[in-house]
């Protein structure tokens, strides 16, 4: 079940309604029906694999907790983590290694192996997978104690808001909400209406801006052999905003759908494409995720606390595996390669860099340096995003090359830009939204509020004008596609 779709609006409000109707000690219940049906709504008998997940992982926690030796203890997470990887990797993964021993057998001749499954990628199965993951690490590092209420689990793994494509939320935040829920009434009137902003404002950065754009950059991508200079850089400039808007968009959702019962999930994105530096775009964007790999790859593989060749060992080897934990597909680990190299240029050459910015007697604290930092962040990440947007690696250099090698400024003066699946109105209509997202990005970053927030500091008046502004530019200027809700979520994919 899709956020922009006309099934969640009826579901949505009918779960808020009976949430607030029921007995106290029936919401949690409720709560875990909810979710379990809003995911089976894409496929019944999937839905056996987060069940799975939920039961090895609860029972695993109880076990390590009960274990009086550390090697039972190892055991036992030895046993979860195979388990719950293998699941995953089975899923996802096993297509691509066949690929990829057939492709190698072909180099010496032998005839290709037969793929025996016809598997259909679970939605949202890394998102679930690694949270549970991260409950039962923290659990074995005695971090928190073993949830022994399996109705509370089963409700941390599978909360409807934040199922499919996270934040990937750790079970020291989450659970004691949980916890907590048939002891509290619900969601403050703050809380509430907050979130039902939010809403709003993700479903329009999503319908009117990423769905909106997708089109271009559908276009562009799907014409490689056609492009120019000036293409392939509106083309990734363009996706860079499409998956952005389409992340953010959903996160945004997830986050006030969850305020509404009174749940507060983590944000997941603090204005990424503000951000100075790789590093600094890094712990903003996809936040829950950049941790999780943080504190569960990076630092048990020493870190920075070890010599300088090992920290870039370390970063290397982590973003290649978040990059493969985006896709079975050489595109992602490449893109993930890529963003390991910016941080590891950026910091061997960091004290070079500095010197000759003090050399050339370059101010740090004025407008136009921080403006160009934030330019050179934006165009080194979208460059990255070709390969994670290209359908295979060759089509990611044969775009590159287009990018650097069919200089063509005179398409600026032309109609041929409104070949690629959008009009002339159209692209007025992207334009004024990406400005608006803009200031709004501006507005977050002073206050650190999303605009739900920013909102309800403001005059009833000028708060409804924007509310409802927002709401007509998604119902006359959102892009519904065939049936309504076939715009799908880009992560959902992941």
């Amino acid at each position: 079940m899709l956020f922009n779709s006309l099934n969640f609006l009826i579901f949505f409000p009918v779960v808020v309604l009976l949430y607030y109707i029921i007995p106290r000690k029936l919401k949690k219940i409720w709560l875990l029906l909810s979710s379990y049906f809003f995911y089976m709504c894409w496929n019944v008998s999937y839905v056996l694999l987060i069940l799975i997940s939920t039961l090895v992982t609860f029972g695993s926690g109880i076990l390590i907790e009960k274990s009086d030796t550390p090697g039972k203890k190892k055991g036992v997470i030895a046993g979860c983590l195979t388990i719950n990887l293998g699941i995953l990797f089975f899923f996802k993964y096993f297509d691509f290694l066949l690929d990829n021993i057939n492709l190698a057998l072909g180099i010496f001749g032998v005839k290709a192996i037969s793929n025996p499954f016809s598997l259909l990628l679970p939605v949202g199965i890394s998102f679930y997978t690694f949270q549970a993951l991260g409950y039962i690490i923290d659990v074995y590092k005695g971090e928190i104690e073993s949830e022994r209420n399996i109705i509370n689990y089963a409700l941390f793994v599978s909360f409807f808001p934040q199922l499919v494509a996270g934040p990937v939320e750790r079970a020291g935040k989450l659970l004691p909400q949980i916890r907590e829920i048939s002891e509290r009434k619900g969601a403050t009137y703050e809380e509430f209406v907050t979130g039902l902003m939010d809403m709003a404002w993700g479903l329009f950065i999503k319908m009117v801006i990423a769905d909106r754009i997708a089109l271009f950059v559908d276009g562009i991508f799907s014409s490689i052999y056609k492009i120019g200079t000036v293409e392939a850089i509106l083309g990734a400039f363009a996706f860079a905003i499409q998956i952005y808007c389409d992340f953010w968009g959903y996160s945004i959702i997830a986050m006030g759908a969850a305020k509404v019962l009174g749940i507060k999930l983590m944000r997941n994105f603090e204005t990424p494409y503000l951000s100075e530096s790789i590093s600094d775009f890094w712990k903003c964007w996809h936040i829950s995720l950049s941790q999780w790999f943080r504190d569960y790859i990076y630092i048990p593989l020493g870190g920075n606390r070890c010599s300088k060749a090992k920290k870039y060992r370390n970063i290397l080897v982590t973003f290649l595996v978040s990059g493969l934990w985006h896709g079975a597909s050489w595109n992602f680990v490449i893109w993930g390669g890529i963003h390991g190299i910016y941080q590891v240029i950026g910091d061997v050459t960091k004290n070079s860099v500095s010197n000759i910015r003090a050399a050339l007697g370059v101010k740090k604290d004025t407008f136009g340096y921080h403006l160009g930092a934030k330019v050179r962040t934006f165009c080194l990440v979208s460059l990255a995003w070709i390969f994670f947007r290209a359908d295979t690696l060759r089509d990611a250099f044969l775009y590159i090359n287009r990018l650097f090698t069919k200089f063509n400024p005179w398409v600026l003066y032309n109609e041929s830009m409104f070949g690629f699946g959008l009009d002339r109105t159209e692209c007025w209509i992207l334009m004024v939204s990406i400005i608006v997202l803009l200031l709004v990005e501006i507005a977050q970053k002073k206050t650190g509020e999303t605009l739900g927030g920013i909102l309800l500091k403001e005059n009833t008046a000028f708060r409804w004008i924007v509310v409802i502004a927002l709401v007509l530019a998604v119902i006359v200027y959102g892009e519904y596609g065939i049936n309504f809700d076939s715009g799908k979520f880009i992560y959902f994919d992941f």
